[in-house]
């Protein structure tokens, strides 16, 4: 199926939005009636594509063990997972030797690599980072790169830290492609050429870059790359770490148990001698997610047919539609590190003059049936520096710091991408003006950390 026509009076492609589960489902308004919800928060968990939903009910009654049974169902199981390493790493751009594993998200991949990575590797990691490249490397040794306020401030200060490091062991950088708060493009390719200029290692954290950009490990260079199943528009829990092989093989295994292990041996004095696998199965211990796996094999499908170039152009115009949009309501500011015409990804938050973020994406959800983030997005150091606010005030991820109508010191996130019709942008923005100019038109209270409709 083609996603893109011509248009003969302007003479450019015009991309229509992919098919998604979900986009008749009605929600009910606390001002009465049901409307079709909007589903604007991307960044979060992408709705499925109909294509990856479709696929795996096709699969579903053939369903089977991976690697372990001789019957007809797991000999297919077996195959359709290792077709979907292939699909992922061809996704990916792939060296031919770079190993593809499977894991539950990017979180879990990246705690996978801090858990690969060799004995004295100093890890350098901006404080701009999702949590979940910001974290996992807490116990080893971390140095914790500013903010930049440019790409070439982030290149440089990158270039400075490596410089000064001693003694010159192992070392790995941990950067985003795009920002899960401001939705800002990182320089990937210039950092990479940093680090390695440095004999570092770099892995990308591509969450929220794979739904929106292609991803070559090849032409980006990077070492690896983990991103997850549930952001590109495949929320069957799985998600891949892919890259360079030689920390991978070497280390203890991720996971200890059935499907890591060649060969077990008892010894004489009691306990067991281990030969581990030195494929990717070495980190995929236990039954796998077939079912995740193969969901994310076919949005990479999906999405390479339906053309990378076509998505990108009109995820460029909505973005700007909702920058534009924004633009013109005096009460509201957008965040962003490198400045408003920095490229980005369908990804933006924002604050609102005199209004609680929480009160306001709950009057989103309530009153015109439109769903965006409120919070601190799991990247709290980021979204602090922006906001300008304390480590030490009150705001924790996802809960209201005050009450309705109080100074706020989280942010409100809209994001979107490859399923989002016109209509819901245009909705959100007349929302945010309507809500802007009259207010809200429910009352509102803070009930189990959430600002919730008074019944």
């Amino acid at each position: 199926m083609s996603v893109s026509d011509v248009s003969a009076a302007s003479g450019r492609t015009v991309c229509a939005p992919l098919p998604v589960l979900g986009r008749d489902v009605l929600v009910p308004l606390v001002t009465g009636g049901e409307v079709t919800y909007a589903a604007l928060d991307y960044a979060a968990s992408a709705p499925a594509l109909q294509r990856v939903w479709d696929d795996v009910a096709a699969y579903a009654p053939y369903y089977g063990s991976v690697h372990r049974g001789a019957g007809y169902l797991s000999q297919l199981s077996t195959d359709l997972f290792e077709q979907s390493r292939a699909v992922v790493a061809d996704f990916l751009g792939c060296r031919p030797d770079d190993q593809v594993i499977f894991t539950r998200s990017t979180t879990d991949s990246l705690n996978l690599l801090a858990s690969v990575i060799p004995d004295a590797t100093r890890v350098y990691v901006f404080e701009t980072e999702h949590h979940a490249s910001l974290l996992p490397w807490r116990d080893g040794d971390v140095t914790c790169l500013p903010a930049p306020r440019t790409p070439r401030q982030a290149v440089e200060t990158l270039e400075a830290a490596l410089a000064d490091r001693e003694p010159h062991g192992p070392a790995l950088v941990c950067v985003t492609g795009a920002s899960n708060v401001t939705g800002e493009l990182w320089p990937v390719r210039e950092l990479t050429a940093a680090a390695h200029a440095h004999g570092a290692r770099i892995v990308l954290d591509a969450a929220q870059l794979a739904p929106h950009h292609p991803v070559d490990i090849a032409a980006l260079d990077v070492d690896y790359v983990a991103f997850s199943g549930h952001k590109l528009y495949a929320p069957f829990g799985s998600g891949v770490l892919a890259g360079r092989a030689d920390w991978l093989r070497v280390a203890q295994p991720y996971l200890a148990g059935g499907g890591a292990s060649r060969k077990v041996a008892r010894r004489d004095d009691g306990g067991v001698d281990v030969e581990w696998h030195s494929s990717a199965a070495r980190h995929e211990a236990g039954s796998p997610n077939v079912i995740g796996v193969y969901a994310i094999a076919s949005a990479c499908r999906a999405l390479t047919e339906a053309g990378f170039d076509a998505l990108v152009a009109r995820e460029r115009e909505l973005v700007g539609r909702v920058v534009a949009g924004l633009a013109r309501i005096r009460q509201v500011r957008v965040l962003s590190l490198f400045g408003d015409d920095s490229p980005r990804v369908g990804v933006i938050s924002f604050v609102v003059d005199g209004w609680n973020s929480s009160h306001f994406a709950a009057a989103l959800s309530a009153e015109y049936g439109i769903g965006v983030r409120d919070g601190l997005f799991c990247a709290h150091p980021l979204v602090r520096t922006l906001l300008g606010s304390e480590p030490d005030e009150p705001g924790e991820c996802g809960a209201p710091e005050a009450e309705p109508g109080e100074r706020s010191l989280n942010a409100i996130r809209v994001s979107f991408g490859a399923g989002t019709p016109d209509e819901h942008v245009e909705r959100f923005l007349g929302a945010v003006a309507e809500l802007v100019r009259d207010g809200a038109k429910w009352n509102y209270r803070t009930e189990d950390g959430r600002c919730v409709p008074v019944s």
